[in-house]
């Protein structure tokens, strides 16, 4: 592999002009692709084939497409201590309707005051409108947004409380805004900083820019064919420029050392492909192949998530190893800093050695190294007492689909009036519906039935379809959509219903609840076999890569303590309201039920790619005949200025989306910025080198019956035997 990519990268210098070319008219298909093909993205999550998403189907079928549109629940409240039901108010509700029916999109508004199908709090305080849009939430425009909300100002000019809640009122989540430019910005700084070049750096950037742009734009020409979440081009971005970042990083890294050796700017740019970008490479398969994982959950729009991020993950694979050394042929010594580029003149283009405290053992890296090596057991200890502490309040994860609104928001303050006055169960309704023959007549058993099981609040009577093949009932739990007895409600309901099925009908249970229950028990049944998978395929990855057992044994240990302490942490911000403040957290409650797979899915490529640039030099040392401490030293002194940089940059990046990114991102990203935190500070710097310390020479011990395995030689091995022979 270290021999092909070298090859690649002489070709790819030597052949500078054409590489960029290719990447420019790349980047532009893909831009008029995006401009002229691309499609809406979708902010709903169902699953083929469970009982929700089946009778959403009928619905949309029996009742048209106006019952399955986007909707939005206008609660208006009598002033002070005034019936809504007096004539005044009465007749300022009656306006309210009014407006809310003509208003540009909407499908129906239904009037609360209707005799026949009243929705009044049983105070008689306040009444709400169901608002129903004839489209879903991301075809609904800013402008009818806006409208809607200016229905509210008229209602509270006539002496009304006038609140809305629902998903036509929330905002489709987009690409490009304040968190991206802070996640550049830090990482232009970082890059600056480790180079002592800023035409290293900004070269670093624009190649991973390249990347992104040229990613992000053919996930936007797939919303043309393909129904994809809101969030993927976010979370596409959010991943594509830290790898991009990171990967571009190492094979600069290895450039310029090269260029200090005396070698010509091909030659380096060169081996730095076949070296650094055989772990590039390595990395990126592994981040690859746990986004592409999570197609085990068999949840389609959690398939598409996993393997639209995974697409953007191999573009910037091809960019680090084809694009970055095209730029570096170009660039060529400017990408070292001036005292280097005069020193190397100096010499006469030979070897340079410039002064490092790390060099002779002096400077921070080695002293940490000697350090950790020196008291390992405490290190060990203390890393992993650390990190389980803060993995404590993972034990009190809860996961919903509803994304709760910022507080002291018009969805805030709609869905407390609506808990107030008709009870928290009128926030996530369940729909009944029954088909068939004789629906009708089967829908009012059903109605009767459902109104006695223990937590329902109300059944509303039976509401037949036009050719009265079909009825709904809608049944108003007594709790909120999030607490656990809604979720039971959602498992009684459908076993009463199981019990009495009638002939000649189907009766089935939906709604956003049960939708949520079902999607939630999906993902909670698949995070566990989604964990086994990717610790599985660490430990095989890891046994061809470093040609022993307990090492991947000690990255694999870490990566969990890594994912505990990550979700432990945004437990306690994000649903326990600790620190909240400080990350801008707009609401908290139970997390984002996609959180926790694709933050493990995420996690374990990046902690894996830390693993690999880490101990690889630390396998080199080993193999070149250093003991085995002296070798986790040498080792450690010589990558981990890279990895701290690397987890500096993608930090950054997944912190500039935290205060000021969109409301389902933003825990995801905190997870992933504490995760990186934890994983190269502690577990990589610490207990990674203190455990292999510890276990000396056994710690590259592979027994015999498993030497069959082919050996990956992401340290270009290849590349030193015939850089030896040559001489």
């Amino acid at each position: 592999m270290a021999t092909f990519l070298h090859r690649l990268g002489l070709g790819a210098v030597r052949h500078r002009l054409l590489v960029l070319g290719v990447w420019v008219l790349v980047l532009l298909g893909t831009g008029v692709g995006a401009a002229t093909l691309a499609g809406s993205t979708v902010n709903t999550f169902e699953i083929p084939g469970q009982e929700s998403t089946t009778a959403l189907r009928l619905i949309d079928d029996r009742f048209g497409d106006r019952s399955t549109g986007a909707s939005a629940q206008v609660v208006l409240q009598a002033p002070g201590d005034e019936l809504v039901t007096a004539p005044e108010n009465a007749a300022a509700v009656a306006q309210v309707v009014a407006q809310l029916q003509e208003l540009d999109g909407v499908a129906s508004a239904t009037n609360p005051l209707d005799p026949a199908a009243p929705t009044v709090s049983p105070d008689q305080r306040a009444v709400y409108s169901t608002v129903t849009y004839g489209v879903q939430a991301p075809e609904i425009t800013e402008a009818q947004r806006e409208e809607l909300l200016g229905v509210l100002e008229d209602a509270r000019a006539a002496g009304l409380t006038a609140e809305a809640t629902g998903e036509a009122t929330q905002e489709v989540s987009e690409v490009g805004g304040a968190a991206e430019a802070v996640g550049v910005v830090a990482a232009l700084v970082v890059l600056a900083i480790t180079y002592g070049s800023l035409v290293a750096a900004g070269m670093n950037l624009l190649t991973a820019l390249v990347g992104v742009g040229t990613g992000v734009l053919g996930i936007t020409v797939l919303t043309g064919f393909v129904d994809l979440q809101s969030t993927t081009p976010i979370l596409a971005v959010m991943l594509g420029l830290a790898v991009g970042i990171d990967y571009a990083l190492f094979i600069v890294t290895r450039f310029r050392h090269e260029l200090l050796d005396g070698r010509p700017v091909p030659e380096a740019a060169a081996i730095a492909v076949g070296t650094a970008g055989s772990a590039v490479l390595t990395a990126g398969l592994t981040v690859v192949i746990a986004l592409a994982g999570l197609s085990v959950a068999g949840i389609p729009f959690l398939t598409e998530m996993g393997l639209a991020a995974a697409a953007t993950v191999v573009v910037a694979v091809l960019v680090a190893l084809t694009l970055v050394p095209a730029a570096l042929g170009l660039i060529g010594t400017r990408a070292l800093s001036r005292r280097a580029r005069r020193a190397l003149a100096h010499e006469g283009g030979q070897h340079v050695a410039l002064p490092s405290p790390d060099a002779d053992g002096r400077g921070f890296f080695s002293g940490w190294a000697r350090t950790v090596t020196r008291h390992r057991w405490p290190s060990l200890l203390a890393a992993a007492v650390a990190l389980a502490v803060v993995a404590v309040p993972v034990f009190s994860l809860r996961t919903t689909l509803n994304q709760l609104p910022p507080e002291d928001s018009t969805q805030a303050r709609a869905a407390q009036l609506l808990s107030d006055r008709f009870g928290p169960g009128v926030t996530g309704p369940l729909l009944v519906l029954v088909d068939g023959s004789g629906a009708y007549e089967r829908a009012q058993q059903v109605q009767a039935e459902v109104a006695e099981l223990p937590g329902v609040a109300l059944a509303t009577p039976a509401q037949p379809n036009a050719d009265g093949t079909a009825a709904l009932v809608t049944v108003i739990p007594t709790t909120g959509p999030d607490d656990e007895a809604t979720r039971d409600l959602v498992a009684d309901v459908r076993a009463r219903l199981a019990r009495d099925a009638a002939e000649g009908t189907e009766a089935y249970v939906t709604g956003n609840t049960a939708v949520g229950v079902d999607v939630s028990q999906t993902l909670d049944e698949a995070l566990p076999v989604y964990l086994v998978l990717v610790v599985g395929l660490a430990l095989l990855l890891l046994v061809l890569v470093f040609r022993s057992l307990l090492v991947p044994l000690v990255g694999v240990l870490g990566f969990l303590l890594t994912i505990g302490s990550s979700l432990g942490a945004t437990v306690a911000v994000f649903q326990w309201g600790w620190l909240k403040d400080v990350v801008n957290a707009e609401a908290t409650g139970p997390l984002l039920s996609l959180a926790p797979i694709i933050v493990v899915g995420i996690l374990f490529g990046l902690a894996m790619d830390y693993q690999v640039f880490l101990v690889s030099r630390m396998h080199e040392a080993h193999a070149h005949g250093a003991d085995p401490v002296a070798a986790v030293r040498t080792g450690f002194r010589q990558a981990a200025p890279v990895v701290v940089a690397a987890a500096a940059i993608m930090f950054a990046v997944f912190a500039g989306f935290v205060p000021e990114g969109d409301a389902t991102i933003k825990p995801i990203a905190f997870a992933l910025a504490i995760g990186i935190l934890a994983d190269a500070v502690v577990v990589r710097m610490v207990l990674v080198p203190a455990a292999l310390a510890l276990l000396g020479r056994a710690a590259w011990w592979l027994p015999r019956w498993l030497r069959w395995l082919p050996a990956l030689d992401v340290e270009g091995a290849a590349l030193e035997h015939r850089e030896a022979q040559r001489t």
